[in-house]
């Protein structure tokens, strides 16, 4: 259950599709079931690793103090209670909340409509009213003009690309993308192949924005709080972008730092 729950949420930054509505409403009916009857088969499994790893099991029956409250008000909850009701049923909550928040319904309206580019099995998930549909959705990279020709377009693309035979070998968005430059059909469907590099892209600058936010909570904190928006915007820029600048030779940014003007310090021979 949790590898594929994992694997769902981290989608998104590992092949840059997203993953399918059919998934997302799959591990979400998955996750309510588990919260509803899971807790047995779950501490079991524990029970048995216990066991096994001669780590002592507590009994569930036994009484402990509250945690947040005070000893003094002498306040107890069961071992059970503290277990499932306090850490497995609130860890499948937040996961549910990170679900909702990840996958919102309008998010989900749009996973549903990139879908229907899928080239598998000869574009058997093609569907011009959902693919139009995005055109509305973005509406600033799709003008009035192109809004009234995209449904004329996509059913002379479907038509087309069905029966050539090269597309046959599409397994996946980023395939098709690459197939219709190669047949140049992206000129001849510049409206369609628009709306597969709005499906390529999506993700990635979903997961960047994300990553951002995160960056932001960790540099600008309470001791840094009044930092200048330049400095800030040098540091999200070395953060986000760390694993590049940890491929560079630090001796070769002082070289270029030394040079940009000359300073009352030298640096010693063996770095110049």
């Amino acid at each position: 259950m949790w590898p594929s729950v994992l694997k769902v949420l981290s989608m998104v930054d590992e092949d840059g599709r997203g993953p399918s509505q059919a998934a997302v409403d799959d591990v979400k009916a998955r996750l309510a079931t588990t919260r509803e009857s899971g807790w047995d088969n779950l501490f079991s499994d524990v029970q048995d690793f216990c066991v096994a790893k001669g780590i002592p099991v507590p009994n569930m029956d036994d009484e402990i103090p509250v945690r947040g409250r005070s000893r003094v008000e002498g306040r107890t909850v069961t071992n059970l209670h503290h277990y499932r009701a306090e850490i497995f049923y609130v860890a499948i909550d937040k996961i549910c909340v990170e679900m909702d928040h990840r996958f919102s319904e309008e998010s989900n309206i749009i996973l549903n409509c990139f879908s229907c580019l899928d080239p598998k099995n000869s574009f058997s998930k093609f569907n011009v009213d959902k693919l139009a549909r995005l055109a509305d959705i973005y509406r600033v990279d799709f003008s009035d003009d192109d809004r009234g020709t995209i449904r004329d377009q996509l059913e002379t693309y479907v038509l087309q690309v069905r029966r050539n035979a090269s597309f046959s070998t599409c397994e996946d968005v980023q395939s098709l993308a690459m197939k219709m430059v190669q047949t140049e059909k992206h000129l001849v469907f510049p409206l369609v192949y628009k709306l597969i590099e709005l499906a390529l892209i999506l993700p990635v600058s979903t997961a960047s924005v994300e990553r951002a936010f995160s960056a932001m909570k960790i540099i600008k904190s309470k001791l840094r709080n009044k930092i200048n928006d330049v400095w800030f915007n040098d540091l999200m820029v070395c953060y986000t972008e760390r694993e590049i600048f940890k491929s560079l030779n630090d001796i070769d940014i002082i070289r270029t730092f030394t040079a940009k003007k000359s300073r009352k310090g030298h640096l010693p021979r063996n770095f110049i």
